[in-house]
This record gives structure tokens, sequence and C-alpha cells, in this order.
């Protein structure tokens, strides 16, 4: 087996405007291209940040997360950032709370979470 590397993530939002509004605009994930699928009535929105791809789907009628944070799948979608306090300012400025700074124990750098509008952690990790 030759895989290469991770080529997208996908999320389901609930909101789909707010949650495009959130990675795109308070992010700034690129539009790689943007999909209405009327057989499914539902958008697929492929984005982009460095290497990595991120499919948003906007499903209105998915189910919750059924339990917080450890629910089975995807745990959290983290972000590798040089200067994490940087980081936080912009967020908080853009109204976007984040946890307190804490120390990964196994690899020392700081890392803390922050929220999509549908709930899914998002890490940033130094």
């Amino acid at each position: 087996m030759n895989l290469q590397t991770i080529h997208h993530i996908a999320i389901i939002a609930s909101n789909y405007e707010k949650s495009k509004d959130f990675y795109v605009r308070l992010l700034g994930f690129n539009i790689i291209r943007e999909n209405f699928r009327s057989e499914r009535n539902d958008y697929k929105l492929d984005l982009q940040l460095g290497d990595c791809e991120l499919e948003l789907f906007g499903i209105s009628t998915a189910p919750q997360r059924p339990s917080y944070p450890e629910a089975c799948g995807l745990r959290h979608l983290a972000f590798k950032v040089e200067n994490i306090e940087a980081v936080i300012a912009e967020l908080n400025e853009k109204g976007i709370a984040t946890e307190p700074i804490r120390i990964d124990p196994f690899t020392d750098k700081k890392m803390t979470f922050f929220h999509d509008p549908d709930g899914l952690p998002l890490e940033l990790h130094e």
C-alpha cells in the first residue's frame, strides 16, 4: 500500500451559510468550488488551507453530535500555528472564544481549543 497523504477532511454543518462564513471569512480558508446538489437538497463546499482540503457539507437535517467531546468519529481538527497567542487574539477579536492555553504533555507545545458553529472542537497547536 502506498498512501501518500490525507487528501481531505469532511464536515457536515447544520447551517451551511453560518459555517461557510466561519471557515472562509473568519478562519481564512479559500473556496475551491461550491455546488448545490438538488437531488440531495444540500451544499458541498470544497475549501483549501495550505496543502489540506476541507469538504463542508450543508445538511440541515443531519443529526446532532451525540455527546461532547468523546463521541465516536472525528474528535477534533487541529491547526498548526507559529504564534498561538497571536492567533488566539485574532480569533477573540472576531468573536470566537478560545479555551485557556495548555501544554501538550507529549510534545511540550502550547495548545488550545475553540469551536465551529456546530460545536466541532478545533485545536490550535504550536
